[in-house]
């Protein structure tokens, strides 16, 4: 062992020695005495099972052994799953030290509650949700139980940064040093994450607005081999025979057949992106072991299954007694321990690189290689495809954000959002916390020394006033603002501790006959008159009823749409210019010390290869726009900020627009039109994001939306949809090599 060893507690050292460990990983090592010390917050970025759970509890634990007075420990998760599973981790650790560990959160067993609320020590492990409603309900406790903390560790740190949880999380942690009076001598904080993009933002988003010093620690033992494959299909199911529900097409009976000869027999998450797909693959599966005599080994797991359900897959993976598949969507991402996972299969293109990593990290564990396969299907082209199709564009997402994984580059979090649901909802919380409280006081706690430092002094003012008109708060003639009733139901109604809503689907109805397709997620703009494609049809938008969440569609004209069985949220800019790249280059293979690694089947290569001649034929290399009878296609390879921008203008100009994987079709346009339309833009100085969020029905995409006043609301979805800025710079460029003329 080693130097940093002799500094933990020694039934900590007996415990390491008892797991038969010859020594500490090297982020454990580099850990142990910035965190021993006390003075500084840590990050630790690492692969899944890279040991990052021991680096921050083996000097934490030995930091607070033998103490009894308070809980010493704070350990905060997004999932009440990954609790329950640090619970197990931790047991044999804490036993070895005599030290308590308690999991809270709404499925935790009531005796646990009250002996951690009678005999606050040891570790409290807990989501921000139960954190939030320890403080409004009991603050006074919390004042007592947390009065000798000395870290807060959160885990899977990724899932919380630049989203509504992660600002939650922030004012919690703010508000949690105050109401203990720290705010000088702060409490540690150590974050763990698999995925870490931009980590000068990272830093800065763990502690805002404190010169609190924060120490990074990556993992620079790398991880071990990687097997990879891509495997192409070819859809060729003709629109005539073509259900309406692409679901059912044959090419998923031939994904699942394959998935079904290479995955039998093992352990392997199959990640199929939304429910439906999960579903639909679980049950292919099955099929074919009942078709074959076999036992099951086929599962699925999502959120809108039962807690029991989803807890006896956990618990078959964890055992490893037989082969189990788990097909999910984004909830075995996390660091869940599901034990050894033989391989990651990927069906249809992930969101993110940073959400591929995250599932490729679950396999690969015990020093066997990771192995990820991904099996992906294009429709077969004929005279009227559409171009997303003939560019081949999801086998090209797929491939470019390979080669950014292979580069160790993720997407880093969208800082520059407002939040103000979220700075809404804990305005509420605070002042139900303190009873009452002064504005300038929620100012200096929320806005000038805590999270919400993008909102500005009129936000808030403005924000507060419309409060007080919608009786959520009222001031008292001492200037104290309280609860109103309205606030009061709010803050009183159980669902309150938490700042996000799962999302909602649309009915997607069409309005002649009122006959319902079915449902769909919407997470990019939707404006009237746009097209969208559902069920292998394209539909034009007719209205949309924002109360009923109903979009009412009618049949709409033109060639056939994409398939892209996207998950709907934003890719990055990067993606998109390494898709370029890639046909700029004309070479899909991974360079690997000197050596081209080809990793496609024969039909992903075919594939490839007509998307490339697309680029070509279409001499994509040198132009950005091209027409196609009455269309008009704008393909600026940017992240979907830039996209939905260029979109909006062109709606905004009295166009019907509308975008899919990146690419904007433009209906009854010219080239010439278009380009003189995006050349007058780049002058126009009149349009902001908060602008083109208006022509936009629906905006509310986050839980206490529907309570802002309208401006707000406008300007709060503008940033997070659009980027009026970057579009005009991208023009600009585009200009200047001369992108946008006709070919």
């Amino acid at each position: 062992m080693n130097d940093e060893f002799s500094l933990l507690h020694p039934a900590v050292q007996k415990w390491v020695y008892k797991q038969g460990w010859r020594d500490l990983r090297a982020i454990q090592k580099r850990a142990t005495k910035p965190i021993l010390s006390g003075k500084t917050d840590v990050v630790i970025s690492a692969p899944t099972a890279g040991g990052k759970t021991e680096a921050v509890f083996l000097p934490a634990c030995s930091a607070t052994a033998g103490e009894s007075d308070g809980f010493g420990i704070l350990y905060i998760s997004p999932l009440k799953a990954l609790i329950n599973d640090q619970y197990r981790r931790l047991e044999s650790l804490c036993e070895m030290l005599d030290m308590k560990v308690t999991p809270w959160h709404g499925d935790s067993p009531q005796s646990k509650k009250r002996a951690a609320r009678q005999f606050p020590e040891g570790i409290l492990l807990i989501t921000p949700e139960s954190l939030e409603a320890r403080l409004i309900r009991d603050a006074g406790w919390v004042r007592a139980a947390f009065e000798s903390l000395k870290y807060v560790v959160i885990d899977e740190y990724h899932a919380f940064i630049g989203f509504e949880r992660g600002h939650h999380l922030q004012s919690l942690l703010t508000r949690l040093e105050h109401l203990l009076g720290r705010q000088r001598t702060p409490i540690p904080r150590l974050a763990l994450s698999a995925t870490l993009g931009d980590m000068d933002g990272v830093l800065r988003f763990l502690r805002p607005d404190n010169d609190f010093p924060c120490k990074l620690i990556v993992d620079s033992e790398g991880r071990g081999a990687l097997r990879m494959q891509v495997r192409g299909y070819i859809d060729y199911a003709s629109s005539e025979t073509r259900a309406l529900n692409e679901l059912t097409a044959p090419t998923d009976q031939r994904v699942a057949r394959d998935l079904f000869e290479v995955l039998r027999g093992d352990s392997h998450l199959v990640f199929a992106n939304s429910r439906g797909r999960t579903e639909l693959y679980a049950a292919l599966l099955s099929d074919l072991c009942e078709k074959d005599f076999l036992p099951n080994e086929f599962f699925p797991h999502h959120g809108s299954l039962s807690k029991e359900l989803r807890g006896a897959l956990e618990r078959r993976l964890q055992k490893e007694k037989l082969p189990t598949t788990a097909v999910c969507t984004m909830t075995l991402e996390l660091g869940i321990d599901i034990g050894k996972v033989n391989s990651i299969a990927q069906v249809t293109a992930p969101h993110s690189v940073a959400s591929l990593r995250q599932r490729l990290g679950r396999s690969g564990r015990r020093g066997d290689p990771a192995i990820l396969r991904m099996f992906i299907a294009e429709r077969e082209l004929t005279a009227n495809a559409s171009l997303s199709d003939k560019l081949r564009i999801e086998l090209l997402q797929c491939v470019a954000m390979i080669h950014l994984l292979l580069r160790k580059w993720y997407e880093p979090a969208d800082t520059r959002l407002f939040h103000f649901s979220t700075l809404l909802h804990q305005i509420l919380a605070i002042i139900a916390q303190w009873g009452g409280v002064g504005a300038d006081q929620l100012w200096s706690l929320l806005c000038r020394f805590g999270p919400f430092e993008k909102v500005t002094v009129e936000h808030f003012k403005t924000l507060l006033t419309d409060m007080g008109q919608r009786r959520l708060i009222t001031q008292l003639s001492s200037g104290e603002l309280v609860l109103a009733e309205q606030g009061e139901n709010l803050v009183n109604h159980f669902s309150f501790y938490s700042v996000f809503h799962a999302s909602q689907d649309y009915r997607i109805v069409v309005k002649e006959g009122g006959k319902t397709l079915g449902t769909l997620p919407v997470d990019s703009p939707v404006a009237q008159e746009q097209h969208i494609v559902f069920g292998g049809r394209r539909w034009k938008v007719m209205d949309i009823d924002v109360e009923r969440k109903v979009i009412y569609v009618s049949p709409a004209a033109g060639g056939k749409p994409p398939v892209f069985h996207g998950s709907g949220m934003s890719v990055h800019e990067r993606v998109r210019q390494e898709m370029l790249k890639l046909y700029l280059e004309g070479d899909y293979r991974v360079d690997v010390r000197g050596t081209k690694i080809d990793f496609m089947d024969d039909t992903a290569r075919k594939l490839f290869q007509e998307g490339l001649t697309t680029f070509r034929d279409l001499k994509l290399e040198s132009r950005r726009i091209v027409s196609n009878g009455k269309y008009v296609y704008l393909i600026p390879w940017t992240g979907d900020q830039i996209v939905n921008t260029l979109t909006m203008l062109m709606v905004r100009a009295g166009y019907t627009a509308s975008n899919f994987a990146g690419i904007i079709e433009i209906h009854d346009a010219s080239h010439a039109a278009v380009s003189k339309r995006l050349k007058a833009f780049v002058e126009d100085r009149r349009v902001s994001n908060t602008d083109l969020a208006r022509l936009v029905k629906d905006k509310h995409t986050e839980k206490y939306d529907h309570l802002l006043p309208e401006g707000l609301l406008d300007e709060g979805y503008g940033a997070k949809a659009f980027d009026v800025s970057g579009t005009k710079e991208w023009l600009v460029m585009a200009n200047r090599m001369n992108l946008l003329q006709p070919g």
